[in-house]
């Protein structure tokens, strides 16, 4: 397999969706598991796409650890980096749907959010060989609620920033992740002032940094080349390079929302992997790559799961096409 042109760093997990929707988890007859984490999907998904990725967090030593593992090697990712915890299970979240098909997350049963094998990634493991050849490394914020995969959260951007690998950050705030969400934001803040790129929600976006205008958001930040702020059926606004721009939603038949958000950024990274930075200085080149991220997260709320529902490359061709 050729070195990973992209990283991806932090959770994989077990998303178990609710059989029934419109009910609260004490009402849900009946769960069914689906493979999930957001950078696991985001790998996933570059992979499907054409853009060779490595997956770099930690599972437990169990059934469902490996069941994952095997899923990622199937799929054609490098799974180089992944670490495996002796005792720590690998996580499992609940999730229950809305009648719409809007996901809630319900926690993780009796299990601790401290006590999973991600929270315990190790920052000494981390493979720098990874890196010398990567183009990007994407990560979330969801381990840095926990001190070990925190400390392997800025390994990793040291890392990342020694080689010259360019950084995006999707902030996917999970107050359910967090034992003291009073401190999450000065966190999570902290980890942004390294980034190259952020992907924000509206409401992560006000929350952080008390707007959604990405322009403003970019004035916050030192050095971004890029900020993309998603707005659910309002579209995404973004800043990439000196150009701001707004896209509305392609209208499909929404199943199940659960990893658009991550199929969006693979779709906007495997464009920056095939545009380089033209991305940044091209008004065009910047509003199709945000137009095919766009298709890529649409196409993925079709069908149930996460990794399961991420489209081809070809898939998305065609999308667009009949767009025009």
């Amino acid at each position: 397999m050729n070195s990973p042109r992209v990283l991806c760093l932090g959770e994989i997990l077990f998303d178990l969706l609710a059989d029934q929707s419109d009910r609260s988890v004490d009402q849900v007859e009946s769960w069914k598991p689906y493979p999930g984490g957001a950078p696991a999907n985001v790998a996933c998904g570059l992979v499907k796409l054409g853009t060779t990725a490595g997956f770099i967090g930690c599972v437990g030593e169990d059934a469902p650890g490996q069941e994952l593992v095997s899923l990622l090697d199937e799929v054609g990712v490098d799974t180089t980096g992944i670490q495996r915890h002796p005792t720590a299970p690998t996580r499992q979240v609940y999730v229950t749907r809305s009648a719409a098909g809007e996901r809630q997350f319900a926690g993780f049963g009796k299990i601790g959010t401290e006590k999973f094998a991600d929270a315990f990634l190790s920052a000494n493991k981390l493979p720098e060989s990874l890196f010398t050849s990567a183009d990007y490394l994407v990560t979330g914020t969801l381990e840095l609620a926990y001190p070990e995969s925190q400390k392997a959260v800025y390994r990793a951007i040291e890392l990342a920033q020694k080689h010259k690998v360019k950084i995006l950050i999707d902030i996917n705030w999970r107050p359910v992740f967090w034992l003291d969400q009073d401190k999450a934001f000065s966190i999570i803040l902290e980890l942004l002032k390294e980034a190259d790129l952020i992907k924000c929600s509206e409401e992560e976006a006000q929350g952080l940094f008390n707007t959604d205008n990405p322009v403003k958001i970019a004035q916050q930040l030192n050095n971004i080349k890029g900020v993309l702020v998603t707005a659910g059926e309002q579209g995404c606004a973004f800043r990439l390079g000196d150009y701001t721009d707004k896209l509305g939603v392609f209208p499909v038949k929404t199943v199940d929302t659960t990893g658009a958000g991550d199929s969006f950024v693979s779709g906007f990274i495997h464009q920056c992997c095939l545009q380089g930075d033209k991305i940044f200085q091209d008004a065009q080149t910047a509003k199709q790559a945000v137009k095919y991220a766009s298709a890529a997260g649409a196409l993925t709320t079709t069908k149930p799961g996460a990794i399961a529902a991420q489209p081809t490359a070809r898939e998305i061709e065609e999308f667009l096409s009949n767009k025009i």
